[in-house]
């Protein structure tokens, strides 16, 4: 004897369209993935054409310099692609269901999860691109860089507020009842 069918209502009908939602999600996770995978290969083998390219003018203290200006922009490509990937793997875990095979460090519980592991890259890549700029920097243009650096430095110690206040805010959930934190003697 089948199971009688239990009667529509519209809140299921919004439940289904709500968990139709998630697919949508799906977009943003494939498009970052795609993205984050091109963006590897294309380092690669940016890096080889690179290394190639250098190989008959290996000794020249010139070919040493643009090897190291090469593959501090190839990091900058890598951290960029490694956030893509990031984004991808915290929109399927938030939003889809939990990705198998990770490791700890990347395990995305909440949204605040994925913008703190954002954020630290962020500040890395802005680091690397300073550091870009700074090697390419030659003596006598000095106001630029200086305030190139000053600009990267603002946006770094912004990062660094926000951060804190999203890990202060953040903390108090997390907290294991019955946990008494010790009072300042």
């Amino acid at each position: 004897m089948a199971a009688p069918n239990p009667k529509k209502t519209g809140l299921t009908s919004g439940n289904a369209l709500f968990g139709f939602t998630r697919l949508i999600v799906e977009f943003g996770v494939l498009s970052s993935f795609l993205f984050s995978l091109v963006l590897f290969v294309n380092g690669t083998v940016r890096t080889v054409a690179v290394i190639w390219e250098a190989l008959p003018h290996f000794a020249d203290e010139k070919t040493g310099k643009s090897l190291l200006i090469a593959a501090i922009e190839q990091t900058d490509n890598l951290l960029i692609a490694t956030a893509l990937l990031i984004i991808s793997l915290g929109l399927q875990s938030l939003f889809v269901g939990r990705v198998a095979n990770l490791p700890a460090w990347l395990h995305i519980r909440t949204f605040d999860d994925l913008k703190q592991k954002l954020l630290g890259i962020v500040v890395v890549a802005l680091a690397v691109k300073f550091f870009s700029v700074a090697i390419k920097w030659e003596q006598g243009e000095g106001q630029p860089i200086l305030l190139f650096g000053l600009s990267v430095a603002a946006v770094m110690l912004a990062i660094g507020v926000y951060s804190s206040i999203l890990a202060r805010l953040g903390a108090h959930p997390h907290q294991v009842e019955g946990d008494v934190k010790p009072d300042a003697e």
